[in-house]
């Protein structure tokens, strides 16, 4: 039966076993039921379901993860929390605990062993610190994923998964929504954690895409494009691309694109679709 939920058992069991919160790994446990429903809703984990989860703490998910999906495999960096959740997930023998950074795991060779191959779902409650690292090592390594649900900053789930022309839109806006269809299921506030954060969070579904929006002939190409024309917010789009190192072309041939795109060439990388995007990388590849 899934306890940890509930504050108070949560308590008994980082008081059994001494646990200091490391706050170089961003620990906090989320202590509300509802929450934990909501989170196992959005992910429509099923009797299925083979389920990745990435920081499963002191097994709190990883218990309602156990009793509604077929198999879970929980990934955890921090050793001191292994002989903890021996014990929490004890009931259970649908689960087996990988004590290691996740951004260092063979992904497609547990998929294959573990799931045929077919495309797994995930679930993570990140620390807010490695919170992009962790989403785009997932989707870069094109690893066979059906969805990603993610607790993270509310302000870095508002990113995921706003348009253009707005302050909050970025590389990160782009990359996400470019491999899956991010949609916020649960604004979470600090009161639901163990300790504290200082700050809201949100839980985010992202629902990937069996082939992507748009049309990149060269994928890295056109994030790097991405990421030169945020590299410098304020600058225009003709500027930041011309002082990053990453792109291959002259600003002259870059002029000659944005003039080929009917854009202005006082627009700065904020103002441009996915698509553009696309279409802007594809046109350099072509030089």
């Amino acid at each position: 039966m899934a306890s940890l939920g509930i504050p108070q058992n949560t308590i008994a069991v980082l008081q059994k076993y001494n646990f200091n919160f490391q706050k170089k790994f961003g620990q906090n446990f989320l202590i509300d039921t509802h929450v934990l429903d909501k989170i196992i809703d959005a992910a429509g984990i099923t009797k299925n379901d083979f389920v990745l989860e990435i920081g499963p703490g002191i097994g709190t998910m990883t218990q309602y993860l156990c009793e509604h999906a077929r198999e879970v495999v929980a990934v955890e960096i921090d050793k001191n929390l292994i002989p903890i959740l021996e014990d929490t997930l004890s009931d259970y023998d649908n689960v087996s605990v990988i004590n290691e950074d996740v951004l260092k795991l063979n992904l497609d060779e547990l998929v294959r062993e573990k799931n045929d191959g077919q495309p797994i779902k995930v679930v993570a409650n990140l620390p807010y610190y490695i919170t992009t690292p962790i989403i785009m090592g997932l989707f870069e390594s094109h690893v066979p994923i059906q969805n990603i649900t993610v607790m993270v900053q509310k302000e870095v789930a508002d990113r995921m998964q706003v348009g253009p022309g707005t302050k909050d839109y970025g590389a990160l806006s782009l990359a996400v929504q470019y491999y899956a269809r991010p949609e916020i299921v649960a604004n979470v506030p600090p009161n639901c954690f163990m300790p504290r954060p200082k700050v809201g969070s949100a839980v985010i579904r992202l629902t990937c895409h069996q082939v992507p929006p748009v049309e990149a002939e060269d994928e890295k190409l056109m994030f790097k494009v991405i990421r030169a024309s945020f590299n410098q917010r304020r600058k225009t789009l003709v500027n930041g691309l011309n002082n990053s190192p990453d792109i291959p072309i002259t600003k002259e041939e870059i002029v000659r694109i944005l003039e080929a795109m009917q854009l202005p060439l006082t627009i700065r990388g904020e103002a441009l679709t996915l698509q553009q995007f696309a279409e802007l990388s594809n046109r350099m590849k072509h030089i």
